[in-house]
């Protein structure tokens, strides 16, 4: 079995609650599916009306040493008072395995959307980053990835070449820019950065908002530059940027420093994102629920799109960086 043919055909009502039985757990709601492609989440009520999600995990992801060190990174920020939803530990587990399947457990966390234009909860959001970053410094990951240009670039390049979804009359046009784009991200990636834990995908959506921020889903934690856990907070003109940014860092730098030659990777770490994103989807397009939840992705003018993407990344990567300091 590999991950692209995989489904998650055996996850019948039935089977997870046997898996929740498994560890003492009796859902007496029914399991409500929540947004979640990778893997498989859904929040339910048990005997006693506490609210939980259980998430299963895609086979073949992680392993369970990769799974376990994200749990551990969890708990361990939550002993530095950092928010984050962390695993419960359930028989002294917070992994779980059911007939092949592995689960864990969360407490389910209520909060509003984090407002990206609301300054003085991105300046919150900045300080508890740099909590995040000061904790995530102390050591490495041993077991999961670093953040890099075979992953993020040349692996999904060549997955596409080998897959049947870009359309023949562009398949010239869209490897050539993807290679132009490729070209100009190695010509500004580093050969050494230094490398933390991070949340790894820390966009809006992941950060939910109650009496100050929680942070959630710590599925893609990695290492990598610490940059990586700032720029997707950034929105909106240049301008913008700028002003977000200086206000992300007045809280963060109370607490751990930016290395300043990291703002040359947000637009490099941009172009990752886009060819890994695409890539992702190719190979999870066996799965169900990637056909449905993505039907845009096999028409032709997503591809058309995606041509322009490239140039207009290109052209970004050729920009001057932003700076740490104020231009508005």
């Amino acid at each position: 079995m590999t991950n692209q043919a995989f489904n998650f055909d055996a996850l019948t009502p039935d089977f997870m609650w046997y898996a929740l039985e498994s560890i003492g757990i009796r859902a007496e709601s029914g399991l409500l599916a929540l947004n979640s492609y990778e893997n498989r989440v859904y929040q339910f009520v048990d005997e006693d009306k506490k609210r939980f999600v259980v998430k299963f995990y895609r086979p073949q992801r992680w392993s369970q040493d990769q799974i376990l060190e994200e749990h551990a990174f969890a708990h361990e920020l939550l002993q530095h008072d950092v928010p984050v939803s962390a695993p419960l530990l359930i028989n002294g587990q917070s992994l779980h395995s059911y007939q092949g399947y592995l689960f864990t457990l969360f407490a389910s966390e209520g909060g509003r959307q984090f407002e990206v234009d609301n300054l003085e909860q991105l300046e919150w959001v900045g300080r508890f980053m740099g909590r995040i970053h000061q904790v995530g410094a102390v050591k490495p990951f041993q077991h999961r990835p670093t953040i890099g240009l075979d992953e993020y670039l040349y692996q999904p390049r060549a997955l596409l070449e080998n897959s049947t979804f870009i359309p023949m009359h562009l398949e010239n046009a869209f490897f050539n820019d993807l290679d132009l784009l490729i070209k100009q991200i190695e010509q500004h990636w580093p050969q050494h950065t230094s490398a933390i834990r991070l949340h790894g995908d820390c966009h809006p959506g992941n950060i939910l908002w109650r009496d100050g921020p929680m942070f959630v889903d710590l599925d893609d934690a990695r290492n990598g530059p610490a940059i990586q856990d700032l720029w997707m907070l950034l929105n909106g003109e240049r301008q913008d940027k700028m002003m977000q940014l200086d206000v992300l860092l007045e809280g963060y730098n109370e607490f751990f420093e930016l290395p300043s030659e990291q703002l040359k990777l947000i637009e490099p770490l941009r172009g990752l994102r886009m060819v890994h994103y695409m890539a992702w989807l190719a190979k999870r397009w066996q799965d169900p629920a990637f056909p449905v939840a993505f039907p845009w992705f096999n028409d032709p003018k997503y591809w058309e799109n995606q041509v322009l993407g490239f140039k207009e990344q290109i052209a970004a990567l050729n920009e001057k960086p932003l700076s740490l300091q104020p231009q508005w």
